[in-house]
């Protein structure tokens, strides 16, 4: 299974990030509309992502209670019909997560700047663990200084955990 280290922080904007981002001469990619179906399993993550009219399914395992926040995951891509459709009849959903996301990256690090429906606006980096973890962390430091993200707090939960928190209260 592929590795990602990731950070997630909260914005109140997009500015200073974007400005940080064209001085480091990150590379805008380009803007997804992401659908994540969020399926209850028993270890783990498993989400339905429809972006831009494609579909995949991704399961993934992070402890979100380590150090570093390290995450395990593995990609299946659908070339014909309706996944979401398909997988309702086999697991319960338990949330849905709907964003824009503005995708750039640098040294191997995703960038995302993610505006969540119900949530508001985000950054994400994951940096893709190529030649080891000490390799891995070393780049993403790297980002954290460049974007000095070292101020802000680090969200340790996924969006899906942050919708069924916003869903109890």
């Amino acid at each position: 299974m592929p590795l990602n280290l990731e950070l997630k922080i909260k914005l109140d904007s997009y500015d200073s990030i974007k400005k940080k981002l064209s001085k480091i001469k990150a590379e805008f990619v380009k803007t997804l509309k992401q659908k994540d179906v969020y399926y209850k399993i028993n270890s783990g993550l498993l989400k339905l992502r429809i972006e831009n009219g494609s579909q995949s399914i991704i399961k993934y395992l992070r402890d979100e209670k380590g150090k570093d926040r390290f995450s395990n995951f593995e990609v299946l891509h659908f070339s014909s019909g309706d996944a979401e459709k398909f997988f309702k009849d086999m697991y319960k959903v338990e949330t849905i997560v709907e964003k824009k996301r503005q995708l750039f990256i640098f040294d191997n690090t995703r960038v995302h700047l993610d505006e969540v429906k119900g949530l508001g606006k985000f950054l994400e980096l994951e940096t893709l663990v190529l030649d080891g973890k000490r390799d891995a962390q070393r780049r993403y430091n790297e980002i954290v200084r460049l974007l000095s993200l070292d101020r802000y707090e680090s969200i340790r939960k996924s969006y899906r955990d942050l919708m069924l928190e916003k869903k109890i209260k």
